[in-house]
């Protein structure tokens, strides 16, 4: 019976063409970080209750994460880390892809203009990510607010620059040039002509953007300068497993890791299928 259910799905999925293949893969891999996030919202401290004689419970049908030193489900833990996780760097990526905007529409004024965002960029990518949000999140007292304005202040250099050399190549066009004959000002035609061209870099970068700053944002708190060690966010869980993996309590790091490896994944997956639909042309190549 299994067999049969699986040549059907496949036979369905056959059936389909790339464009509704994409859409099915952007529809079921947004309904996943859809539901982590508002399955994590439901969860609260009554949700997590300690049970000291369940601790370090291996992985079982009642707890398929299994438990930790506190006897607090690991399942229940990563839903909400992931939630977290998702939440900031969403909030992270969105004032990245904002800078992005300001400095582009910025490059597009002028030669000294374009200089000096050249400049940012490679002033901000000369030092290392990691450590630069270290310093921003220590330097505005750590916790979420510190962690997100530190990974968004890190991670818009990359998009900045695919966006300069879209904005250099727009400029090129006889479009641009006929606005400025007829005495259109530098705003207009960035609002008007170039504004317009960018959407779909920036929102595609914006997508490719979240796993970068999930995993920076995992990687700071994993090394205590991010979170609060209250917060049930997966670096935390992962820095707090640490100390038991020597026992032989695998599953308190496994679970938790692979599945910021899943998410990590799926907004790759989205990212590539997103693109997809706005370059129908290399989809096929």
């Amino acid at each position: 019976m299994s067999t049969a259910a699986v040549n059907v799905n496949r036979s369905l999925f056959k059936g389909l063409n790339l464009r509704q293949k994409t859409l099915l893969i952007l529809g079921l891999t947004s309904f996943l970080l859809l539901a982590i996030v508002v399955s994590s919202l439901f969860i609260d401290n009554e949700s997590l209750p300690t049970d000291f004689g369940s601790k370090n419970l291996s992985p079982s049908l009642e707890h398929p994460f299994g438990t930790d030193w506190m006897g607090r489900d690991m399942l229940t833990r990563t839903l909400k880390g992931l939630g977290l996780s998702i939440v900031i760097g969403a909030l992270a990526s969105l004032i990245s892809a904002v800078l992005t905007v300001i400095l582009g529409l910025l490059s597009s004024a002028g030669k000294a203009a374009d200089s000096f965002v050249a400049w940012l960029v490679d002033l901000t990518l000369s030092i290392p990510h990691l450590l630069l949000i270290i310093l921003i999140s220590i330097g505005l007292g750590g916790g979420a607010q510190g962690v997100i304005i530190g990974v968004a202040s890190t991670h818009w250099t990359s998009l900045t620059r695919i966006v300069r050399a879209e904005i250099k190549q727009l400029k090129t066009q006889d479009y641009i040039h006929i606005s400025r004959n007829l005495g259109k000002s530098k705003w207009w035609i960035a609002t008007k002509h170039i504004l317009p061209h960018l959407i779909p870099q920036i929102l595609l970068g914006t997508i490719l953007m979240f796993p970068h700053a999930i995993l920076h944002e995992a990687s700071v708190t994993f090394l205590g300068f991010g979170l609060s060690p209250h917060e049930p966010a997966i670096g935390i869980i992962l820095s707090e497993s640490m100390r038991y993996l020597s026992a032989g309590y695998w599953w308190l790091a496994f679970f938790p890791g692979l599945s910021l490896l899943i998410v990590v994944l799926t907004f790759d997956l989205i990212g590539e299928n997103l693109g997809k639909l706005m370059d129908p042309k290399n989809a096929h190549e």
